[in-house]
């Protein structure tokens, strides 16, 4: 019974051309990958400063097997919580111009957690989204039963009249990504901050595509807007540019405190491997001195923008590492991902539900890892689509 309802439901997918699968990597996701013993150029991966495979960090978490061994054992609040937990918390507090930060094991984990716990059964509270936001945010609203607005992406204008509708409301929690995931473009933080000041919000910023890729010492573009001071909650993931896994949340010594006692994501759940805080450690001391890395990563991407818009393609607002080209229909989206992956190129295609159906894309995710002669090719190979 259960089989043959899956079935249909599987079918009704595969009809719609939106069925999902897993690609088997045998080798380093970094910028070249081996998939069924064929190697290809991958312009998929967040690893944006090519820092997963570094000898530097493997050493770390050898040490730290050695010292920790590998599991987390248990929840944090039961024989979980280890000193390399809190140094790792520590650092990435210093790090965001925060009192206090909170590790979790996942980056759709910690938004989950966070918004769940701090706007539960709260009568009198309301949540203020980008309507593109990501979807471990919505995720995290639609858990915590608040009352949400949405407002249009990116447009202050249109955040200020939410504000203003929102107004009666105690707790106005107001999240928005800096860069945002599916199209590459900046939130503009420094009026996102104002407005939050003026209406009294909560503001709470994920940081998770531009912590390690902007701002003098990989802090993110909060840095780069002069807002840091200025943000409420700032959120980043362990598993992009630190090449490591999990989730952080940075904020206040009272914001840490709640945490540990009302998110049911960080309760009731084992504590995030010591291997994995040793790695992250490492990464965020390579991270800061990676200057040279992060200028390589943004002109490059600069560049590879310019020659796809020179070809016509569409790649919508981007300012960063992550290039959308909109490809259309899903037919058409997945036509482009065969024939380029036909060239040695991988670049899976993006479809619905995680965009609108009339923007499926290609999503190009660069790397510091990736070269003038990857960039070449990519260029050599599409232009034959057009």
């Amino acid at each position: 019974m259960l089989d043959d309802f899956l079935l249909k439901k599987l079918s009704e997918t595969e009809n719609a051309g939106l069925l999902r699968k897993l690609n088997t990597i045998q080798s380093n996701p970094a910028a070249r990958i081996e998939i069924n013993g064929r190697k290809f150029i991958n312009f998929s991966s967040n690893n944006y400063l090519a820092l997963a495979g570094n000898k530097e960090i493997n050493k770390a978490v050898a040490d730290a097997v050695e010292k920790y061994g590998f599991a987390g054992t248990s929840s944090r609040l039961v024989c979980g919580n280890l000193s390399i937990h809190e140094e790792l918390e520590a650092e990435l507090a210093v790090f965001k111009n925060k009192q206090a930060s909170l590790v979790f094991p996942s980056g759709y984990q910690t938004n989950v957690g966070i918004i769940s716990a701090l706007m539960a059964n709260e009568k009198n509270s309301c949540i203020i989204m980008d309507k593109l936001n990501h979807a471990s945010l919505w995720d995290g609203v639609k858990l915590s039963g608040s009352r949400v607005f949405a407002y249009e992406h990116c447009d202050m204008d249109s955040l200020e009249k939410t504000l203003k509708r929102a107004h009666k409301y105690e707790i106005k929690l107001t999240i928005t990504e800096s860069v945002f995931s599916m199209d590459g473009d900046f939130a503009p933080l420094k009026d996102f901050a104002e407005l939050c000041l003026k209406y009294g919000a909560v503001s709470m910023v994920d940081e998770a595509h531009s912590t390690g890729v902007f701002g003098k010492e990989g802090k993110g573009l909060t840095e780069v807007f002069g807002v840091s001071d200025k943000i409420d909650i700032t959120v980043g993931t362990l598993s992009k540019a630190f090449a490591a896994q999990g989730g952080f949340v940075c904020g206040s010594r009272q914001l840490a405190n709640f945490l540990i006692n009302k998110s049911r994501a960080f309760i009731y759940t084992t504590a995030v491997s010591p291997v994995i805080c040793a790695a992250a450690l490492k990464s965020l001391e390579i991270l800061k001195r990676s200057a040279v890395e992060r200028a390589f990563l943004l002109k490059t991407a600069e560049c590879l923008k310019k020659k796809l818009n020179k070809l016509g393609f569409n790649t919508l607002n981007t300012q960063s590492q992550i290039i959308p080209v909109i490809t259309g229909s899903v037919e058409n989206t997945e036509k482009t991902s065969l024939y380029l992956r036909g060239k040695g190129i991988y670049i899976p295609a993006i479809k619905p539900p995680t965009v609108p159906k009339e923007r499926s894309r290609i999503r190009i995710s660069l790397t510091a890892g990736h070269t003038d002669r990857d960039i070449k090719k990519l260029i050599d190979s599409i232009s034959e689509i057009v």
